[in-house]
């Protein structure tokens, strides 16, 4: 199986705003636990259900190619333009069409299985790719009592790992302080 799995990938997608520590550390996990070849960093103009970003596009990119560095299996790419939108059903999209890529863990925090059945086209997303869930500090109880858990708990892998507790909001905020 670990063949197979080889084949892999990990989408971790987002605003990245800014990305920080815990992106890092859960695509290592991802790459280590799932033995994915590598793994994707989608970084969105916008996230579609917030309101704006408080760093520019141009920054955030920049900075999550400096946070991964020394990291061969983690890509950062941004796709909004090629693909004309910012949504991950249209990036899982082009992975399958474009890059023939049909083996694909798309890698999310607790925190938004609340959410995810507002996202656009969320059943087709959990159709097409694995959901890879890591633990966030607050966010898993109610996470598992959420519409996506409740319907494809069977297309949904739950990773244990040290519960997640820096977020881009703390770093925001943290920022703000400084300007």
């Amino acid at each position: 199986m670990a063949s197979i799995q080889k084949r892999y990938i990990g989408l971790l997608g987002g605003s990245f705003d800014p990305a920080h520590k815990g992106h890092l550390g859960i695509s290592q996990i991802a790459i280590k636990k799932l033995k994915l070849k590598k793994v994707y960093w989608i970084i969105t103009k916008k996230n579609p259900l917030k309101n704006q970003t408080f760093y520019s596009l141009d920054e955030r990119v920049k900075y999550a190619k400096i946070i991964t560095k020394n990291q061969k299996k983690i890509k950062i790419i941004y796709l909004d333009e090629i693909i004309k939108s910012s949504r991950i059903i249209d990036v899982i999209n082009y992975f399958i069409k474009k890059k023939k890529i049909k083996r694909i863990f798309f890698i999310i925090g607790s925190d938004n299985l609340k959410r995810f059945h507002e996202w656009k086209s969320w059943k087709k997303i959990v159709k097409l790719v694995k959901l890879i869930v890591f633990s966030r500090r607050g966010y898993d109880t109610k996470g598992m009592k959420s519409i996506v858990v409740k319907n494809f708990k069977n297309r949904i892998i739950f990773i244990k790992n040290r519960p997640i507790s820096i977020s881009s909001t703390q770093l925001k905020k943290r920022a703000k302080l400084y300007i």
